[in-house]
């Protein structure tokens, strides 16, 4: 018999690569991990692992028993919904969010939270989208806010779900004395992105070669907040989500992208959570909580 706890580290080595970044990311030591593979290999009696350099790979074997490993860790999940299910709030829900979910969606959703299940626990952190939904399916955290821009369509990973929460439409960002009314009008200016191999840098730079020009990405940031900030100081131009400004007042001028595009917020989670009854409140919620905006509604700020 199989213990599933080694199952589990199995699992995560398929999906992590190095026996170093499963440590980390189950706070072992990678001692202890070596341990308890070996373990399963003995409860197999075959070889799972082989060595590759300095590291190890996944035999025949290993690939197999890993993909029973993960049918294992769902059906496990699945129980566990079924008996949460009867006691709401048995379990904590750990949530991946990106910046803009944690500014503009995530406080309203904590509070309906407070008065339709004050029981349950909940726990944030935040993530890139890429990394949070990479995080889901190694069973990092369970439930994942992230975004889809248009023309661009993430990958669907097997065993996960999606669930829309809204549109939120993105815009031109630039100082508000600044003279530009489009996008072409910015062609020689500094621009500030996300950092390289994120949807959104792949999106924003796709809409200036599409104006006929490569921008000069002289700022790279993950946070939205400092991007604003350079904008409004007039060192830089920006592709701003209006999520950003929820709640708050707007320092710069927001000009309409050709089109009025708007990204696709979405919540995700595995399958075989379907059943959590926290995951399901907490989904609810977020609904609840998204703003309502209109993505043909007039520019925002001055």
């Amino acid at each position: 018999m199989f213990e599933l706890r080694r199952l589990r580290l199995l699992h995560e080595l398929a999906l992590r690569g190095t026996l170093a970044a499963v440590a980390e990311a189950l706070s072992y030591s990678p001692s202890t991990i070596s341990q308890q593979l070996a373990q399963l290999e003995k409860e197999a009696g075959v070889a799972l692992l082989a060595p590759e350099g300095r590291r190890v790979r996944l035999t025949e074997h290993g690939r197999v028993l890993a993909a029973h490993a993960t049918r294992a860790l769902d059906l496990d999940e699945q129980a566990r919904g079924e008996l949460e299910s009867l006691h709401p709030g048995l379990a904590p829900v750990r949530v991946a969010v990106m910046q803009t979910a944690a500014l503009a969606i995530v406080p309203a959703a904590l509070a309906l939270l407070a008065e339709r299940a004050p029981d349950l626990r909940v726990e944030l952190v935040e993530m890139p989208p890429e990394l949070g939904l990479f995080e889901l399916s190694a069973r990092g955290v369970d439930l994942v806010i992230a975004e889809q821009y248009p023309g661009h369509t993430r990958a669907h990973a097997s065993g996960l779900e999606r669930d829309a929460l809204g549109t939120d439409p993105i815009r031109l960002a630039v100082a508000s004395v600044d003279p530009a009314r489009s996008l072409g009008d910015l062609r020689e200016r500094p621009w500030v992105m996300e950092p390289a191999g994120t949807a959104a840098r792949l999106w924003a730079v796709q809409q200036c070669r599409a104006a006929g020009f490569e921008p000069d990405v002289r700022y790279e940031l993950a946070d939205l907040s400092a991007h604003a900030r350079l904008v409004a100081a007039g060192q830089a131009v920006a592709v701003l989500p209006d999520l950003l400004w929820e709640g708050s007042e707007i320092p710069v001028s927001l000009l309409d992208l050709p089109g009025r595009p708007a990204r696709e917020i979405f919540t995700a989670q595995r399958t075989a959570s379907g059943a959590r009854a926290g995951i399901l409140e907490v989904r609810r919620a977020l609904r609840d909580a998204f703003p309502v905006r209109r993505t043909d509604a007039p520019p925002l700020g001055p």
